[in-house]
């Protein structure tokens, strides 16, 4: 297919949009139509409407067709900050306990009615259902080896070889999750008193493992779109030293950015000159909307790079089933797996090696992506709709959240313990901080769809939002 032909497609239905041809609600001609009237390949025609989705254009509808969009087409970024770059000791607020006490991390509406689970999921369970029918005879009097089961370490590796990294089967070492992979990369390369570089807003997560290790972070100013800014680690870097760096180079949470290639390339420069780690957290890497994107250990020249990852996002929080690629300390790690775990369990082990050979895994991924993007723009959909017109937002090509930013005189944590009252639960932008940032910010994810009571909740925080705006 040429670029060009696919690129005029693309132009066309954008200028037909932005000279109000066609309006919000209508309906676009059928990809047959398209196709037909361009001459041009249905999947040329499929590949540009999803092109158009991305920008927030076009809406698809499941068996019903594409439609213009009502998602504000000029919407705007939310701000960069720039925290002090100084090393800060660490402490959690207690609004983290409390969110996660009600199980609603990525959910704003936890107790609502859950959904049924998918085809896909119903065909994991069998998997693991067989290989624990096998286990009784075959592995429950024996434990799991220090790095964890070797056929799904080659499903795991055969993954990434897709992505474009490739590494050996013994490279990569099962964990109970991927928190507990970050726990350990964390444990082999710094003692208590060191600084960590973290990308601001950073992810929660990491900053509980940092106050429970007694580590300093210095919080490294992140875009919205294109993740950490290495010009800022470069900054802390020549007052401090760093002993290392965590990033989530691919659909970040809170922000669902992404690093370009040239930046990721500097922080791998910067850290072969300054000899510090790099802790990557791929968890997001596989829930792509358009193509697949290399992890930063791709790039990885000195076996500096830990890849941390695990199947809790792209498959089930359920599965406590993670790995850890670590490079240069992969010895030092199993060891301390062997402290922190023992061993993984084998029969999920099994299970999902044998669900990722059979095809289940990309059937899923591929049903699974299709739908957060479409509950993307559900949620999108709902805001425009929703909450008012001045806010700002990312719209992330993948992951399961967006960050935004809202009139600057509200206080998300002070509005989470008014969204408690009416069963809605926020992320306020305080929890990914350890200084006095993000106050007016918010993490949305769209790993539900908008529609019925989690709709009805969005317009509640709509309305509550309005009022402090006033």
């Amino acid at each position: 297919m040429s670029i060009h032909i696919f690129e005029d497609l693309v132009e066309f239905i954008e200028a037909k949009i932005n000279d109000n041809i066609w309006l919000f609600g209508d309906k676009l001609p059928s990809i047959r139509c398209l196709a037909a009237e361009h001459g041009v390949s249905k999947n040329t025609v499929i590949r540009a409407l999803m092109e158009l989705e991305q920008k927030g254009l076009v809406e698809a509808k499941p068996k019903v067709g594409y439609f213009v969009s009502k998602i504000n087409k000029t919407h705007k970024i939310p701000q960069q900050l720039y925290p002090n770059l100084a090393p800060l000791e660490v402490t959690v607020p207690e609004i983290f306990y409390d969110i996660m006490s009600r199980s609603a991390a990525f959910d704003i509406l936890p107790k609502s009615t859950p959904l049924p689970p998918s085809n896909h999921l119903i065909e994991l369970n069998r998997h693991i259902s067989r290989a624990l029918r096998d286990s009784v005879h075959n592995k429950s009097m024996y434990y799991d080896s220090p790095l964890g089961l070797e056929s799904l370490r080659q499903q795991i590796k055969d993954r990434y070889r897709l992505r474009g990294l490739s590494l050996g089967v013994d490279d990569f070492c099962i964990t109970s999750g991927c928190q507990h992979a970050l726990f350990l990369a964390l444990l082999v390369t710094c003692k208590p008193g060191d600084n960590v570089a973290v990308e601001s807003p950073a992810f929660y997560g990491v900053v509980q493992l940092l106050e429970q290790l007694n580590l300093n972070i210095i919080e490294v100013s992140a875009s919205a779109v294109s993740g950490l800014d290495p010009d800022e680690l470069e900054k802390a870097l020549a007052h401090w030293q760093i002993k290392a760096c965590i990033v989530t180079p691919t659909f970040a949470t809170p922000t669902g950015s992404t690093m370009p290639v040239k930046a990721r390339e500097k922080l791998i420069s910067l850290a072969n000159a300054h000899d510090f780690a790099v802790i990557e957290d791929d968890i997001y890497g596989e829930l792509s909307f358009t193509n697949n994107i290399a992890p930063l250990k791709a790039l990885d020249s000195q076996q500096r790079v830990i890849l941390c990852s695990s199947f809790s996002k792209s498959l089930s929080r359920d599965l406590r089933i993670g790995w850890i690629a670590a490079g240069r300390w992969q010895d030092d790690v199993v060891r301390l797996k062997l402290t922190s775990q023992l061993a993984s369990c084998q029969t999920q082990q099994q299970g999902i090696a044998s669900f990722i050979s059979s095809g289940g895994f990309r059937r899923h991924l591929d049903h699974f992506t299709r739908t957060l993007q479409h509950q993307r723009q559900q949620l999108l959909t709902a805001l425009a709709k929703y909450w008012p017109n001045n806010i700002r937002y990312t719209v992330p090509k993948g992951g399961i959240a967006l960050w935004l930013e809202l009139d600057s005189n509200i206080d998300t944590a002070k509005l989470y313990n008014e969204t408690i009252k009416e069963t809605i639960i926020i992320t306020p932008g305080a929890l990914f901080t350890c200084s006095n940032y993000y106050r007016n910010y918010i993490r949305l994810s769209f790993n539900h769809p908008t529609v019925g009571k989690r709709e009805k909740a969005i317009k509640t925080l709509g309305q509550l939002i309005k009022n402090h705006s006033t």
